[in-house]
């Protein structure tokens, strides 16, 4: 079993910065790929970025490609999405995700098998 919490989220204007945390448990961050994910009201939950165990591959949805970037570091069981120049659009919840696998890169949502609580990253114009 892997428990994720997340951390970081909050309040920001539109062309700032935030990164968020997902500090895991339960089994070491090394053993499986982990990725973002992020729901904002009355959508569904979308692909934001994944990472494989040792960070070698890195993918990212096209809305944030450029702007975000994943990133681990598994002496901490910790990842990171850092977000620059964000956008009212980039507003949600925003949750960390682990596959049961190391090198696990697919973006669907059920292919993840553990799930943070989420954090709310909310983008004024």
């Amino acid at each position: 079993q892997v428990q994720l919490v997340e951390s970081g989220g909050g309040l920001v204007q539109a062309g700032g910065s935030l990164r968020l945390s997902c500090a895991a448990s339960g089994r070491p961050s090394s053993t499986y790929a982990m990725g973002w994910f992020r729901q904002a009201p009355g959508k569904a939950r979308e692909f934001v970025a994944v990472i494989t165990y040792n960070g070698a591959i890195t993918d990212y949805a096209d809305s944030v490609k450029g702007r975000f970037t994943i990133s681990r570091d598994n002496a901490k069981n910790t990842a990171y999405l850092q977000m620059n120049s964000l956008k009212p659009e980039d507003t949600a919840v925003y949750y960390c995700a682990a596959h049961s696998t190391r090198w696990d890169t697919r973006r669907a949502v059920y292919e993840y098998a553990y799930w943070g609580q989420g954090t709310q990253v909310t983008v004024s114009s």
